[in-house]
């Protein structure tokens, strides 16, 4: 995506989408203006989610409707009842909850408003060798050369602010899956833990590819720095993470043009919870509309698809983080929106609570804000009383990218310090769910007060900047006199 501001949310894209964390994410849908949903011309290849009851019977109609309807099931989740749907017909969405078949189907939406690209070069992408050129940081002039024997854990100020650098390390039992776009498994600060066995990339239209060269960064170092703030290795070389002895999952949800579709997104986190993974990190928000308006038919259905992936992720066992967003918006009071959506040409419309920034605004999910090296909100970084969980450092932090070491800003780089706390606590608390992880992660966090600003409302406890406070690594694992 293309560099937003900080480099955080999600938004690892060109301008339109929207990696807004770090990477952004994409733009909202509000229900004052009717946003357009898939509405390309007959012929044009669109993809939807339909809803259906996770039975198999339930399922085994919906699909006789899809096909009756002139559609394709390109990708079934029969665990939370969700089929990833291709069809070329400008009527799909009407056509394939009429009839007697159609009972089966509970909601269809349009997953973009772009038409899709990706399967049609589906042998290319599964062939394409690992290809970085420039990352985003070299850009930006301000790639750091490791030094093989003069490690860079001393500039990592983002982690002795939450005493991640006199904490314990985690253990290796615990597994962070990194949803992104791919991790560089060949850095030597990062090669010791990723489970090669256990990542994969979602960016196919949703459907799971295991191979090696699906996984890794193309186009982006975005989830090669979010993995090293999560668990780079102590190893004498480069930095540390914040729970280094953690294990690391790639879990592609960010296709080469920086977006993430919710397709990618409800495979991305179905994986991990099948697939090892005790915590997600999600610094993005998915495209293409960077809030999703519940009351609207068709985004409405989009939100309860992802909203069944990450209740089953959760169910079994998964605790998530996500970023806050880079828009330096209030998300508890939602007026406007004027970016979305981002794969086609933005609208303006009106907005209320009820259009969600997703996944950070879903129940179960941790929505992480940013702060600097002073402990203030980061210029950049969404707020919201209620909506904001906890605050962790995002403000030019140090970190793995293909080739070195790079800074980068943004919701995204704060979410990873959060993830790597959860795997600290889950290291410390093996059976804890994900419930009593949460409840751990804010009454451990240290409570920052309201500055002398009228956006910042609630008490020092728990406030719309900084919700429950800042994460505490060396809480979290009772390390009380450092190493």
């Amino acid at each position: 995506m293309p560099p937003t501001p900080p480099d955080g949310h999600r938004r690892l894209r060109r301008v339109p989408p929207a990696l807004t964390a770090c990477l952004g994410v994409t733009a909202l849908l509000g229900a004052g203006l009717a946003a357009p949903t898939a509405t390309a011309a007959d012929g044009e290849l669109m993809s939807y989610v339909v809803n259906t009851r996770p039975s198999a019977t339930q399922l085994e109609r919906a699909e006789q409707a899809v096909e009756a309807a002139d559609g394709e099931v390109v990708q079934a989740w029969p665990q939370i009842g969700v089929l990833v749907v291709h069809s070329t017909s400008d009527s799909f969405a009407t056509d394939v909850t009429r009839g007697r078949l159609g009972g089966a189907v509970e909601s269809v939406g349009a997953t973009r408003t772009a038409a899709v690209k990706e399967r049609a070069a589906e042998a290319a992408q599964r062939m394409r060798t690992r290809q970085v050129d420039q990352t985003f940081e070299e850009r930006q002039g301000v790639l750091v050369e490791a030094e093989a024997a003069d490690p860079l854990e001393g500039e990592q100020w983002d982690m002795a602010q939450i005493g991640a650098d006199v904490a314990s390390d985690g253990s290796a039992d615990v597994t962070v899956a990194v949803l992104d776009s791919g991790i560089d498994d060949t850095h030597p600060d990062l090669a010791s833990q990723v489970d090669d066995a256990n990542s994969v990339s979602c960016i196919d239209a949703g459907v799971p590819d295991t191979t090696r060269e699906s996984w890794l960064p193309t186009t982006s170092s975005h989830g090669t720095h979010v993995a090293g703030t999560v668990a780079a290795a102590r190893n004498g070389v480069g930095i540390v993470g914040v729970a280094p002895d953690s294990r690391l999952t790639s879990v592609k949800v960010v296709n080469d043009d920086g977006f993430i579709y919710p397709e990618y997104a409800i495979c991305g986190f179905v994986w991990a919870a099948e697939h090892g993974a005790d915590v997600t990190n999600n610094s993005y928000y998915i495209d293409p509309w960077q809030f999703w308006c519940t009351d609207d038919e068709n985004q409405g259905a989009v939100v309860e698809a992802v909203r069944r992936a990450v209740d089953y992720s959760t169910r079994q066992g998964v605790v998530h983080a996500a970023a806050a967003g880079n828009s330096n918006v209030d998300l508890a009071n939602k007026t406007t929106d004027s970016s979305s959506p981002n794969d086609t040409t933005p609208v303006q419309r009106d907005i209320h609570n009820g259009c969600l920034d997703i996944p950070a605004e879903l129940d179960g999910v941790v929505t992480v804000a940013s702060n600097d090296v002073n402990v203030a909100k980061s210029g950049f970084s969404n707020y919201g009383e209620g909506v904001i969980d906890v605050t962790a450092p995002g403000s030019s932090i140090l970190s793995t990218v293909p080739g070195g070491y790079g800074r980068s800003s943004g919701t995204s780089m704060a979410s990873p310090h959060a993830a790597g706390v959860l795997a600290l606590l889950k290291a410390e608390h093996p059976r804890a769910k994900p419930h009593q992880l949460i409840r751990l992660l804010e009454r451990q966090a240290d409570d920052v007060p309201c500055p002398d600003d009228d956006r910042c409302t609630g008490s020092t406890a728990d406030n719309a900047f900084f919700g429950e406070g800042l994460v505490d690594a060396l809480e979290a694992t009772g390390v009380r006199d450092g190493r």
